[in-house]
């Protein structure tokens, strides 16, 4: 199987000001790109040939499960990103975040503070477990929780490539900003 880019549901610059053009081209269109070419390659004959990106995450290890994992976890974060701004969960998903942290605002706090702490590069996870159980799991590099038995509901990106152009060192800065543009209809679906 063939993996390429996700078409983007937006256009390059309809993030900004929270994320620029010049950030999504490198990011989207250079970085993510990589990893689809190296999986490709990497791929290309071995057991994994045929399969899609989720048993490949799932089963994989090395170099392969570093490609693979990363282009998940980079399509998951780019199409959780909407350019209509100010949106918030509703349904079923706004009752278990209220019920797992209290309120919305108690969730956005928390899940600011364990992906800043993320050391070095890597991935704030908001998830739920197999009984709808709400949680938030920081990932290393290209750590992804399915690995983990886990459903994955939306993703903030933190390797430097993802904010760094627009936000230098200040990761902080650069997560508040991301609720700006969280697509929680998408998010809520997922839930």
């Amino acid at each position: 199987m063939k993996f390429s880019l996700p078409e983007l549901p937006y256009a390059q610059n309809a993030l900004e000001p929270v994320i620029s053009e010049k950030t999504i081209s490198f990011h989207y269109g250079k970085h993510l790109l990589t990893y689809v070419n190296n999986l490709n390659g990497l791929i290309e004959g071995t057991e994994f040939d045929n399969s899609d990106l989720d048993t490949i995450v799932k089963k994989s290890d090395g170099p392969i499960f570093n490609n693979a994992a990363q282009i998940w976890n980079h399509n998951f974060y780019f199409l959780s990103l909407t350019s209509k701004k100010g949106s918030a969960p509703d349904g079923k998903l706004a009752k278990a975040i209220d019920a797992a942290f209290g309120s919305l605002d108690a969730f956005k706090a928390e899940f600011n503070k364990a992906t800043v702490s993320v050391f070095g590069s890597g991935w704030g996870w908001l998830v739920k477990d197999t009984d709808g159980k709400l949680s938030i799991v920081k990932e290393s590099n290209a750590g992804n929780p399915l690995t983990r038995g886990l459903i994955p509901l939306l993703t903030f990106d933190v390797w430097e490539h993802a904010y760094y152009l627009d936000y230098q060192n200040r990761r902080a800065d650069y997560i508040a900003a991301l609720w700006d543009i969280v697509d929680w209809k998408v998010v809520s679906d997922r839930y």
